[in-house]
């Protein structure tokens, strides 16, 4: 990182640096747990992980604080790995490179990982300062937030101790979070009978790249184009005009990423390949009109490919791409009582040919358990109307945790008194670990855990592309106040 001394505070950026040298892709996250258990040591503080992967880390109080309740402040270890089309990058071995473009932090060609790196570095300044007066704190890092939950999920009531937890894994500040969505995965399997190309066809490929992307929950209102979208419907229209064959499909990426890029290998009639070339030039000048203000780097266009010997079965690739252009992408309703909450959404994440057929993944959210339901089966209706065998994974429970008042209206002061201005207390259309992590506590042990209040703190942008925005030392300053102040016990 350069220019560090930029950076303020410099001991959160200084952790940040640290954490950016260690890979840690979800469900590798190995090398992310050794380097939090070396930290916990080295400080002499009392570290343990748990079979699921989670390291917790606990500081005691600073003399005089002593009398206070545990804290805990939470954050997720993993990271969102994608990378741009054809750069050579493995995240499972490589530091991600960062770097200062005006009043924002990069990455070169990747996604940050802010989201939650910059958390993990809050927690990281905090055990390690000597200045900071606080009570009993739990540095709590999970596992595998972003692909499954399942560190959080795996978590066994007793690992953690305190009452009271701060999540640190959001964006903007001036944000209290007191609730968040539900999920569910819906995936598809199409399928692929391989069928010979006949004579006089020629193999293009159709590329679309430089799209904005985002996280499919927090970014989905944002009106941003999605790859597989654009590429299908490029698709479907040619089927309208031509005979299409589809050779290969590869778009997409991660379950919670809207989709930045796409490729399909397609083969059309040769006397076929110019017209096509112009349809798709005015395609992309219709679709750059469309997205003129959420994508400035759209690109769509098409390169000349070696033929494949065979396809898809065509009446296979029409009826999927019937399905797939039909399949609801984006917000399908927003929050009756909050206008400007999204209330349920659906985001088509990924379309892949593999030896199995075409696997199609897609994603629904929503803070109504019953809408959710709803948008997942929508969404495998349209898809089943293709011919895909579908089924739902990963199904989450809506995040409505428990608060006492006195506690938000703590953290409200807190960060007032920081900010100069109130902040909003909110609901949240990400799923988070915490969430689940209460949501799944045995009710043998729930009276006792139904008084933690759990809240999260939203310091910066940190996951729109590579970006995100100066953080204040807010959690320092929430964490100092609660603790001045706080009489719960």
């Amino acid at each position: 990182m350069n220019n560090q001394e930029k950076l303020q505070p410099q001991a959160v950026f200084d952790c940040f640096a640290r954490v950016c040298q260690v890979p840690r892709p979800s469900k590798k996250e190995g090398k992310m747990i050794e380097f939090l258990q070396n930290f916990g040591k080295e400080l002499n503080l009392p570290t343990f992980v748990d079979e699921t992967g989670n390291v917790l880390i606990r500081k005691p109080a600073t003399p005089g604080f002593e009398h206070l309740p545990i804290v805990i402040l939470q954050s997720h270890m993993d990271m969102v790995c994608e990378k741009e089309a054809g750069l050579n990058f493995d995240f499972e071995t490589q530091p991600i490179e960062t770097y200062i473009d005006g009043e924002w932090l990069k990455a070169k060609g990747t996604t940050l990982g802010a989201d939650d790196g910059i958390g993990v570095a809050m927690e990281l300044a905090i055990l390690q300062s000597n200045d900071i007066k606080h009570g009993p704190l739990e540095c709590i890092f999970t596992v595998d937030e972003e692909t499954g939950l399942t560190g959080a999920a795996g978590m066994k009531p007793g690992f953690m101790t305190g009452r009271y937890l701060i999540n640190l894994d959001s964006e903007d500040e001036g944000q209290i979070f007191i609730s968040c969505a539900g999920g569910a995965n819906t995936e598809a399997l199409f399928p692929w009978t391989e069928h010979f190309v006949p004579a006089g066809y020629v193999a293009l490929a159709v590329i679309v790249s430089g799209l904005t992307g985002g996280h499919s929950g927090d970014d989905i209102k944002k009106r941003r184009a999605n790859a597989n979208k654009l590429l299908v419907r490029l698709l479907h229209d040619t089927l309208q005009k031509t005979d299409l064959r589809l050779l290969d499909i590869q778009s997409g990426g991660l379950h919670n990423a809207i989709p930045r890029d796409g490729k399909a290998i397609i083969a059309v009639p040769a006397d076929y390949k110019d017209q096509f070339v112009a349809d798709t030039n005015v395609f992309f000048a219709e679709v750059r009109e469309e997205f003129s203000a959420t994508e400035p780097n759209i690109s769509i266009h098409v390169e000349t490919e070696q033929m494949h010997p065979t396809s898809q079965d065509k009446e296979q690739t029409r009826q999927m791409l019937t399905a797939l252009r039909a399949v609801h992408n984006g917000v399908l309703e927003m929050d009756q009582d909050m206008d400007w909450l999204v209330q349920t959404s659906s985001n088509l994440a990924s379309i892949r040919h593999t030896s199995e057929g075409v696997r199609v993944v897609t994603s629904q959210r929503s803070n109504i358990l019953s809408a959710r339901k709803n948008m997942s089966q929508v969404v495998a209706a349209a898809l089943q109307l293709g011919g895909a065998k579908t089924k739902r994974l990963m199904a989450i429970l809506v995040g409505n945790l428990t608060h006492p008042a006195n506690f938000s209206k703590l953290l409200a002061k807190a960060m007032c008194d920081y900010l100069e201005k109130s902040p909003k207390c909110l609901l949240y259309m990400q799923v988070w670990s915490v969430a689940y992590s209460v949501r799944n506590i045995p009710k043998l042990t729930w009276l006792a855990l139904v008084l933690r209040f759990a809240v999260s703190i939203r310091p910066m942008n940190a996951y729109s592309s590579q970006q995100f925005r100066w953080c204040g030392i807010i959690c320092l300053i929430c964490l100092y106040t609660l603790n001045k102040h706080i009489t719960l016990h």
